[in-house]
Formats: C-alpha cells, sequence, structure tokens
C-alpha cells in the first residue's frame, strides 16, 4: 500500500472511530466498540483492552474475537508479559513470530481461549497520564507491519481519550447512585427500632452498593467483653462458633478495638483472618461508631463483608461502607435503646444511655469562624431532652448552623431527635438547597414518628466571606436579629412545624449581616420561665439583655441571659432544656 493511500486509510478509520467513540459513555458498549474498530482496522482475530486501576495489582482484561458478539472478560497479574512491559515503558510493541516468545503471557492464551503467533501491543495515554493498553491479536491473513503498528497508534490516542471519558461519566454516575442509596438508608435505617430489622435491612441494603459473598453486623457486649448480638448471612450454620469472637481477636475484633477500618486482599496473608468460610479470598471491615469525631467516639461493633474473589475490595467502596456504618451505627444504637425499654430495664440505666447519645450529637467545641464570634449551649432540664443544636462544616467559608425542639421529652424525645438530625445531616451532605432540606426532613419525620410528635427548628447557612445568613424557620421561636442601628428583626421565613404535614412547603430567606450585628437563637426554655408571680421572662426581656450586652463577646452574651433566666425562675419552676446560639459580626 502507498504512503498516501495508507494515509487516507488512517485518516477514515480516524474520523469512523470519533463517530463511533463518541455516541455512547456506557463503558462495556465503549469497549465492544473499540475491539470491533481495531479488529477491522488490522485485519486481527482478535484484540484485547485493560484500563489501569492503581486501587490494584492485577489487571482486568476484555477480549473480543473478530466472529463473536460478547466479551471475554478474565483477570492477570499487572506488570506480567509484554503487556505489563508496554505500560511500564509506555512504548509500542511489534511481534510477527511469538509461538516461542517468552515476552508473551500464556494465561492470555488459556483465559482467552486463543493461541497467539503475532501481535500488535500499543500504549494508551490520556492527558500525559498512562491509561491502559491495547492488543491485537492474530493477523487473519499473514503476519502485523509496521503499518498496522501505525494503525493502532494513529487510534490510540482517541481511544484513551474516548475510556477515560465513559470512566469520568460511570463514576458520576456511580456517585449518584451511592447519594440515593445513602438517602435511601437513612430512611429504611429511620424507620425501625427492632434490632434484628435494622441488622437484617443493613446487609440488605449494602448488597445495592457492594458485591460481597458473606457478610455480618458484629456489635459489642460490654458486659462480656465480646462481640455478641451477631447477624451474619452467607455463612454455613455451623460457623456459629467460628464467629464468636473475643474483643481484639481476628480481623473483626482488632477493627472493633482499634476504631480503624482495614482492607484486606488476601485473607491468606494475614494470620489474624479467623476462617469462618473456606471460599473467602478479600475481606473488609469497618468499624461501627456512636458519635462524631475526637476521643469522644464510641466504637459499638464492626461491619463484615467477605468475597470469594482476590482483591474484591477498594477505597471508593471503603468511602461508601464508612458513610453508610455512620448511619446504621446510629440506627443500631435507637434499637438497641428501645430494646432495653422494652425489656424493662431500670429507668436510670435507660436514660443514662439516650443523654450519652444525645451528648455526642452536639459540638464539642464552638467552630472558628473569621469575622465572627458564635457560642452554643445546651442544658438539658434532666438527664435526656429534646432540644439540639449543632454547627456543621459544608465547603470553605460556608457553615450550617441548627437549632431544634421535639415535642415531648425524655427518651422518646431524644429517639425522635436522633432521627431529624440523622437524616438533617445526611441530606445536608447531598448539597441540597436549605429548602430542599427542609422538604425531605420534614417527609421523612412524617413517615417516622408518632401522630402528634413533632419538631420545630431553624436551619441556616452562614457564609462568611460574603456576610449572607439564608435561614429557613420550621414553626420554631423566632431567632432575634439585633441590627447595627438598634432595630429588632424577627427571622420568620420557612414553614411550618417537622413532621405534621406531607403538604407542608417551606421557603429560605438571606440576610446581610453587617459589622457588630447579632442573631440569637433559642428554644421555648429561655422564654417560657415562669417568675413567682406567675410571669413569663419573654422575649422582651430578652432583647434588652441583648442590647445592653451587644459588646460583649458572644459567649458572655450566652452567660448573662442564662444568669438572669435562672433569676428570673420561681423556686419551684420546673425547668426545660435551655438550649441557645449567639451568633455576631465582628466590628
Amino acid at each position: 500500500m502507498t504512503d498516501s493511500l495508507q494515509h487516507t486509510r488512517t485518516e477514515k478509520l480516524l474520523l469512523e472511530a470519533a463517530r463511533t467513540f463518541n455516541t455512547t459513555l456506557e463503558y462495556e458498549e465503549l469497549i465492544t466498540r473499540v475491539l470491533r474498530l481495531v479488529i477491522t482496522a488490522v485485519g486481527a482475530e482478535a484484540a484485547f483492552v485493560f484500563r489501569i486501576d492503581h486501587d490494584r495489582t492485577d489487571m482486568k482484561i476484555r477480549l473480543l474475537k473478530h466472529n463473536q458478539e460478547h466479551l471475554s472478560v478474565f483477570r492477570l497479574d499487572l506488570g506480567s508479559g509484554l503487556v505489563g512491559w508496554v505500560a511500564r515503558y509506555r512504548e509500542p510493541m511489534l511481534i510477527d513470530s511469538a509461538v516461542n516468545d517468552f515476552r508473551i503471557d500464556r494465561e492470555i492464551e488459556v483465559q482467552g481461549d486463543i493461541n497467539i503467533h503475532s501481535l500488535v501491543t500499543v500504549p494508551l495515554i490520556g492527558k500525559g497520564q498512562m491509561i491502559g493498553v491495547i492488543e491485537a491479536i492474530n493477523k487473519r491473513d499473514g503476519k502485523f507491519t509496521s503499518a498496522d503498528q501505525d494503525i493502532l497508534i494513529g487510534l490510540a490516542n482517541q481511544i484513551a481519550v474516548a475510556i477515560d471519558n465513559t470512566h469520568l461519566y460511570r463514576e458520576a454516575k456511580r456517585e449518584a447512585l451511592e447519594k440515593g442509596l445513602l438517602y435511601e438508608i437513612g430512611i429504611k435505617l429511620s424507620s425501625s427500632l427492632h434490632l434484628d430489622e435494622v441488622l437484617r435491612e443493613i446487609l440488605r441494603l449494602l448488597r445495592k452498593a457492594v458485591d460481597f459473598d458473606a457478610g455480618g453486623v458484629f456489635l459489642i457486649d460490654p458486659d462480656k467483653d465480646e462481640l455478641g448480638s451477631i447477624f451474619t448471612e452467607g455463612y454455613e450454620p455451623d460457623a456459629d462458633s467460628d464467629l464468636a469472637l473475643k474483643i481484639g481477636q481476628g480481623i473483626i475484633g482488632h477493627v472493633a478495638t482499634t476504631g480503624k477500618p482495614i482492607i484486606v486482599n488476601d485473607v491468606s496473608q494475614d494470620e489474624r483472618y479467623v476462617a469462618a468460610r473456606t471460599q473467602t479470598q478479600s475481606e473488609i471491615v469497618v468499624p461501627l461508631i456512636l458519635g462524631t469525631d475526637g476521643s469522644e467516639n464510641k466504637v459499638i461493633g464492626a461491619l463484615n463483608l467477605e468475597s470469594d474473589k482476590m482483591q474484591a475490595f477498594n477505597n471508593r467502596q471503603l468511602s461508601l461502607i464508612q458513610a453508610f456504618a455512620s448511619q446504621a451505627s446510629i440506627s443500631i444504637e435507637r434499637a438497641r435503646l428501645h430494646e432495653e425499654i422494652l425489656i424493662g430495664k431500670k429507668i436510670e440505666e435507660q436514660l443514662n444511655v439516650a443523654r450519652e447519645i444525645q451528648r455526642t450529637f452536639l459540638p464539642r467545641d464552638n467552630p472558628h469562624l473569621s469575622g465572627y464570634d458564635i457560642s452554643g449551649i445546651n442544658i438539658p432540664s434532666g438527664q435526656v431532652g429534646g432540644d439540639y443544636y449543632d454547627f456543621i462544616s459544608i465547603i470553605d467559608n460556608q457553615t450550617g448552623i441548627a437549632i431544634g425542639d421535639v415535642s415531648g421529652k425524655g427518651v422518646p424525645a431524644a429517639l425522635i431527635m436522633a432521627s431529624f438530625r440523622a437524616s438533617m445531616i445526611a441530606e445536608i451532605r447531598n448539597n441540597y438547597s436549605i429548602r430542599t432540606i427542609a422538604d425531605k426532613v420534614n417527609n421523612l419525620l412524617f413517615e417516622s414518628i408518632k401522630p402528634g410528635n413533632f419538631v420545630t427548628a431553624v436551619y441556616c447557612v452562614l457564609d462568611s466571606r460574603n456576610h449572607i445568613l439564608t435561614f429557613c424557620n420550621c414553626g420554631h421561636d423566632l431567632p432575634i436579629l439585633l441590627r447595627a442601628n438598634g432595630k429588632i428583626e424577627f427571622l420568620r421565613e420557612g414553614g411550618p412545624v417537622l413532621g405534621v404535614s406531607q403538604d407542608a412547603k417551606y421557603e429560605e430567606r438571606p440576610i446581610f449581616l453587617n459589622p457588630s450585628e447579632i442573631v440569637i437563637f433559642y428554644t421555648d426554655g429561655v422564654t417560657e420561665v415562669f417568675g413567682p408571680n406567675g410571669d413569663q421572662f419573654g422575649v422582651e426581656r430578652l432583647i434588652e439583655l441583648i442590647k445592653t450586652n451587644r459588646d460583649k463577646p458572644a459567649h458572655q452574651i450566652q452567660d448573662v441571659i442564662r444568669r438572669a433566666v435562672r433569676a428570673h425562675a420561681a423556686p419551684d419552676h420546673v425547668f426545660d432544656d435551655f438550649t441557645m446560639i449567639v451568633l455576631k459580626r465582628n466590628k
């Protein structure tokens, strides 16, 4: 073939490649089209491609023969044979007689059911990064030539770009599915207070996101210093004795002790593995942690998944399972608390457990916001209450501020607040707008709490760079805004209380905060305190205190109000929860 004819043919192939590759973003469909075009372009008997996965130490080969419709898929050791050489050195390779060539990985012949006589191998490079390798096998009419190699090199750039684009699309699609799954998990796990149902639901929902052959939820029994309350699937019935672990025993016990997740690519190489299944080759274990962060975290158990394949789990799946475990931990603890109530444990023990749960919901420290002074406080009326406040870091310069109050008292109120907090945090992580967060949380509470119960709340986002506070008031006590000129405004916009009506609609409103302006968020335990004469402390007294002490730091304003409320109360007054946030823009 003359150079001009070869050039014309290459141009036609490139145009055909552009048309073919740009009409799909589905990964398997694209790979099939790529291999079919390569086979046609160089007259090959077969072709295969693999994409580098930096989370694995092997490579996934997708092979297509010229007379077949469907791909053959198998794995080889990463770096083996000629394919590994091309991937390492980024250089193409043409071998016109491969029968006795030691560089050929004969496992390809076994797995792909093909005898290799000649081949052309070309690296796939995109944006300067090594993406993978493509190889044509056995010229159907003669042997491969340098012209065939040039054709593959010409196609390689388009193939690399197309594979990279479909991979990005697949990752974005997977991320969207995972977010949807986390939302479903939040709803499902919040809908049951029975421990067996919660444990069963955990493994069922996990199967939608992660492939595994056996799994189990292991909960710590502090009285016996072992992992008890086990719920498993995929194990033989006689494996129960192998799954009864002491704290620190096996990979699961190690995770329960350290609170750190583990991925084991090959359990035969980890002496900690307890062989409860002979088929298991890899394992991932994630701790179930109750709390927010820091030393206050409490490990309540571990989530274990096992696979019959080597290297079955990766870091992306680990992140998803950890997010899942965070929601599952709250649901498990709620279910455990409910069961303790049902079996008649002492009320003091029940309340202490509930208080410990609620304490982990509250911020450990006030956030440090550039240009702002902020302080929050919660003083429960008893051992446990229904008030809640939180600070949520969203992105740089944007911080969520939440305050809420549940109807009722004691453990039932704490359980509803746990459901409210879990659903709100889940929706915030989905990056929904404030009014959408309110809509979704309202619907979840409507479906999961008894009629007559409800939550009042204010959720807002402070943009500390642009000094914009955007809020939604869901039937809560009106936050007070003291302007720099001394005028008072109330943050009214939002909607009704949460959990009462599915038809409720919510709105949000942004306001600009000038230097020295103050916003006070509070619950009714601040204003509805009765004095000896039967008069309430009230909003007017609260406003006067804010005005009088506006030049003080946020925590001092908060302390002045707290002491004034206590001084106003009648000796026999039964205090409600006292919860308040003071937000002040610095001068």
